[in-house]
């Protein structure tokens, strides 16, 4: 009984397949990602077979990749899971087959033919035991619930209820539509998601990762607390390429957090640096992670613009996490590391500077207006011109397959979720959901915005618990999305606002997933490495309400009202690190931690009275504090 639960509520164990199936599984894995740069760059192909084939190849390799249950066997796959990866590419065949004819076809008004119904419950199904092994209990609860929602919600009383949907209705339009699971998230999965992870896996197998780390040590590592700073560096940089907190975590996480521990940083706390530099990489331009994808698809905003808005929060959130760092390493009296265990800059830059080339290649695109697509596509190829330079870099046509390969078993989850995601954006938007739950939050809000964004941010976190980023992102978008923009928020601050929280439920308790997957490097328990990161990040909390209030932190607006904005939030934020950890120069007692604390709020909030408030607290923190109040009338005199 405890086994079948086991298996029911947790996620599949990965597969290490060797031998001949693992070479054929590795191959099927190249051709796919090959299969999508070809019909995403190089020729047209109906946009819903695309996805149909997609889809059936991706949940194929799931099934042979990832086990039933934690405990499944990780050698080879079972008879269960031959049976789902037939039952896969037969439904892929079916609809890839039938394609131009479901195209055509009128929904809801030509009905459904018994084959079409028996392949939509089979994909159905499918879809829903790959989400299970992948992603676990959280997602795959919430699209259960929709199913059943969808399907007996109309007997429900009140706003609740909705006219019935029959079965054939429910799978016309989540299969045979782009409003269900071939809708936005999944076709971002199939598209600029899929080649931006690409570029990653190149760069990062190319050495471009190792680069990254060696120059983060260079810069910061005989710095105060220079291991942790290499970390919040390193892990921002890498961060950007993945767009995943949990396995920059795992990647970054594996050199960072041992040297933490080695020169004195507790086991929490290196692992809550870790945590928190890492989930803010999903944040930082210009790659951003899958969500802001699925956002610029979800809005119709230029993704250019998402990933120019995107950069002064970023900034603010790394600021804080390093500003934190240097005050706990000196409160603590960490050192750096010694000059032995530092890459000299100079030849750090000229072992590996080439790899700063394939972001400003990316960054340069973006800015010109080409599409993601594009952007990818030039971003992975700049990789391999920069990797053919040096022999030890150099990519030949082994180490290509490879990353291709890596590339596709990468996307395995993404693609789970995304079709989850849809599934359930579907059931939304086939009961009027969304515009029931809008009315749900003007009645617990009423008039205040400040209620609104407050219900919306929590929302997101909550729904980001139980599932990844891009998931989140799109659930929170759509239910209390048209809710803010009823406020007067604009299209890109109130999607721009729901994206940091569910980027920030990777490492907000109680459900950190973040933090689960640096407790097993950093041997310490889960919540205490939450909980810490989310103080070293504090910032990311607030600087969302900031910029909703005023754009100037999205570089929208005049070029003096941007310049005010961003400079008053820099301090903003120095003075919360201050405060959060209660020191400068010394400890600091209640009151001067209280005086900075407001001061920086103050300072983070876009107005006149505002600052002219803050400097009256900083003011007063600092003839509160006597070391602070000598050192000032020293520079005074």
């Amino acid at each position: 009984m405890n086994h079948i639960f086991s298996i029911l509520t947790g996620t599949g164990a990965k597969r290490n397949l060797t031998g001949k199936l693992g070479m054929a599984v590795h191959g099927c894995a190249a051709l796919v990602a090959l299969a999508v740069i070809y019909t995403t760059t190089i020729v047209y192909v109906d946009l819903y077979a695309m996805m149909v084939v997609f889809l059936s190849a991706m949940l194929a390799l799931l099934f042979l990749n990832v086990s039933a249950g934690p405990k499944g066997r990780k050698d080879r796959p079972s008879i269960l899971d031959w049976g789902l990866v037939l039952a896969s590419l037969a439904v892929g065949i079916y609809f890839f087959i039938e394609s131009q004819r479901i195209v055509e076809r009128i929904t809801l008004l030509f009905p459904l033919e018994t084959p079409d119904l028996l392949a939509a419950s089979v994909l159905l199904a499918l879809t829903i035991e790959a989400t299970r092994r992948t992603v676990g209990f959280g997602l795959t609860s919430v699209v259960l619930v929709f199913v059943v929602y969808n399907l007996w919600g109309h007997g429900l009383p009140g706003a609740l209820g909705f006219r019935e949907v029959s079965y054939n209705h429910f799978l016309d339009i989540m299969m045979f539509t782009s409003d269900g699971l071939f809708g936005v998230p999944l076709r971002v999965a199939a598209t600029y998601a899929f080649l931006f992870v690409m570029f990653g896996t190149f760069l990062s197998k190319a050495g471009g990762a190792e680069f990254f780390y060696n120059l983060s040590s260079a810069l910061a590592g005989r710095r105060t607390g220079g291991p942790a700073k290499i970390a919040v560096i390193s892990s921002g940089l890498y961060g950007t390429m993945s767009g995943s907190p949990t396995s920059d975590v795992v990647t970054t996480g594996s050199v960072t957090i041992p040297i933490m521990q080695r020169l004195g940083y507790s086991k929490p706390l290196s692992g809550s640096v870790e945590v928190a530099a890492s989930t803010g990489g999903s944040l930082l331009p210009p790659v951003m992670g899958s969500a802001a994808f699925i956002m610029a698809e979800y809005t119709g905003i230029e993704y250019r613009e998402i990933a120019i808005a995107g950069i002064v929060p970023a900034l603010l959130y790394f600021l804080c996490v390093y500003a934190q760092v240097h005050l706990r390493s000196q409160k603590l009296g960490l050192k750096g590391l010694s000059k032995e265990e530092t890459p000299p800059l100079r030849g750090t830059l000229k072992n590996g500077g080439l790899f700063i080339l394939p972001l400003v290649a990316l960054s340069a695109a973006l800015l010109m207006g080409y599409s993601p697509t594009y952007v990818a596509v030039v971003a992975t190829a700049v990789v391999l011109l920069v990797s053919m330079v040096r022999r030890s870099t150099r990519m030949g046509p082994k180490a290509i397959w490879n990353a291709l390969a890596l590339t596709t078993l990468r996307m395995v989850s993404v693609v789970a979720a995304c079709a989850a995601a849809g599934l359930v954006i579907g059931g939304i938007s086939m009961t009027g959901l969304g515009g029931k739950f809008a009315d749900l939050v003007y009645l617990l809000a009423g008039n205040s915005a400040f209620l609104a964004l407050l219900i919306s941010a929590v929302l997101a976190i909550i729904l980001g618990m139980g599932m990844p980023t891009p998931s989140a992102f799109i659930l929170a978008a759509v239910l209390v999305g048209p809710t803010l923009l009823g406020m007067d928020f604009s299209v890109l601050q109130t999607n721009m606002f729901i994206l940091y929280f569910a980027v920030l439920s990777a490492m907000t308790p109680p459900v950190a997933v973040a933090a689960f997957a640096a407790s097993a490097i950093a041997d310490a328990r889960p919540l205490e490495i939450a909980t810490g990161a989310v103080k070293l990040a504090i910032t990311a909390f607030i600087v969302p309400f900031a910029f909703v209030y005023g754009e100037g932190l999205l570089m929208v607006g005049n070029w003096t009202e941007i310049a005010v904005s961003c400079l008053s939030a820099v301090v903003g934020v120095l003075l919360l690190s201050i405060a959060v950890e209660g020191f400068w120069r010394q400890r600091l007692s209640t009151l001067p931690r209280l005086g900075f604390g407001l001061a920086g709020l103050l300072f983070i909030t876009p107005s006149w009275w505002a600052v002219a408030l803050a400097v009256v607290f900083v003011t007063l923190a600092i003839v509160g504090t006597p070391h602070l109040r000598l050192h000032r009338q020293k520079l005074l005199a």
